[in-house]
């Protein structure tokens, strides 16, 4: 049942054990906004990506890359709202974070792809969603049936493989989706923890992991990012239950702006609220 409350959220990156190994710092990076539209209403923006492991300068693009999409998404807000998006104005914020990496890669004296990074991105409303990806990693939303993926991981021929937002012809391969229905919960993930919450092999979201996950951010109060939550959230992803089934980064955003269901007192979360089997 949807509430009349604003989004809470959790969200946190975590290193992946292989490459702090390496000295290697975290290449994923996340922003997380409400801005207000037109009519004041306020929108979820949501950016996660993931650098890749092979470029050098790999955890800058993927900041650069959430930062700039943040920053064009609210500028667009001021004058307009998100049931107006359209692939042209998705393929537009592509070409800022193309724009914001050259300008980088000018100033280090470097190319476009040492700041290699896939892109995420989630902006809901009141009544309509739009949803864009380069690379893997996945978007999911709640509905009545459960939990299903947006875009599923755009994988390449051989392991490893995926799009980049840095590359010349990201624009094309770019996934775009306006939903234009009312959407209350939402999880934006990279790829590092794509094989503990997606199926391959039916396509299929794993929803015990994202109903198990969300009670503890439904319960939270005040609205909007809680940092309690979150550093409980960066904790478990680095805890030895993850870490067990995947050595990469892992980024993960959970918000929503359903009530408690059903009613409880509001408690502050523990760390164990997030564990799953």
């Amino acid at each position: 049942m949807s509430g009349g409350r604003c989004w809470r959220i959790a969200a946190a990156s975590a290193p992946g054990t292989s490459h702090a190994k390496l000295g290697i710092p975290c290449q994923d990076a996340h922003v997380i906004n409400l801005f207000p539209d037109r009519n004041g209403k306020n929108v979820l923006v949501a950016v996660v990506s993931d650098g890749a492991g092979s470029a050098a300068k790999a955890e800058v693009g993927s900041w650069l890359t959430c930062s700039s999409v943040a920053e064009a998404a609210r500028a667009y807000l001021i004058n307009g709202k998100v049931s107006d998006i359209s692939r042209d104005v998705a393929q537009s914020w592509v070409a800022v974070v193309q724009q914001a990496v050259g300008m980088r890669a000018k100033e280090d004296n470097g190319v476009a792809r040492d700041y290699a990074c896939t892109m995420l991105v989630a902006i809901v409303g009141e009544d309509a969603a739009a949803f864009l990806q380069v690379g893997d990693g996945a978007t999911v939303v709640s509905d009545d049936e459960g939990w299903c993926w947006v875009h599923w991981p755009q994988h390449g021929e051989f392991a490893n493989m995926t799009n980049f937002v840095t590359e010349p012809n990201a624009e094309e391969k770019l996934a775009f989706d306006l939903c234009p229905r009312r959407i209350d919960e939402v999880a934006v993930f990279s790829d590092g923890i794509e094989r503990l919450v997606l199926h391959e092999s039916s396509k299929s979201v794993f929803d015990p992991f994202f109903d198990r996950m969300f009670p503890a951010v439904r319960s939270l109060d005040p609205d909007g990012l809680n940092c309690k939550l979150s550093a409980s959230l960066e904790y478990y992803l680095n805890s030895k239950i993850i870490n067990d089934k995947t050595d990469d980064d892992k980024t993960l955003v959970l918000a929503t702006r359903r009530s408690p269901s059903p009613p409880e007192p509001v408690k502050q979360p523990t760390d164990a609220a997030l564990k799953v089997d």
